[in-house]
């Protein structure tokens, strides 16, 4: 239980430094939030959790091909933004597109044999 309130913890102290960074210099704050820092702690978790490396393999590999279906989102929320949309809503609605082109991506990648 320590080690996830550790885990949570790191995790929350970056979140929280790419929005305080955000605040004095957006391209900054992006800069800290497209770097792959949850990924990199969550892969070195795996690892020290399982030793196991044909399952930080397949970690790896798909977190690869999630983050391809998320890219677009970073396109359409600012989009909608600057076209009046509700922040709220352009957020959301970013998250939806996300989340279709996530199930597009799964079934896309098993037809070239790619599991995820």
């Amino acid at each position: 239980m320590i080690q996830f309130a550790i885990r949570a913890a790191l995790s929350g102290l970056i979140v929280a430094a790419v929005a305080l960074t955000a605040r004095r210099s957006p391209a900054f704050g992006a800069l800290i939030a497209s770097l792959p820092l949850l990924s990199l702690l969550g892969m070195i978790w795996l690892w020290h959790d399982t030793q196991d490396r044909d399952r930080l393999a397949a970690h790896v590999e798909a977190t690869f091909w999630y983050v391809l279906p998320s890219l677009p989102m970073f396109l359409v929320i600012p989009a909608a933004l600057r076209h009046g949309v509700n922040p709220w809503i352009a957020i959301a609605g970013g998250c939806v597109l996300t989340v279709l082109l996530y199930l597009l991506t799964v079934g896309v990648a098993a037809r070239f044999g790619v599991k995820l």
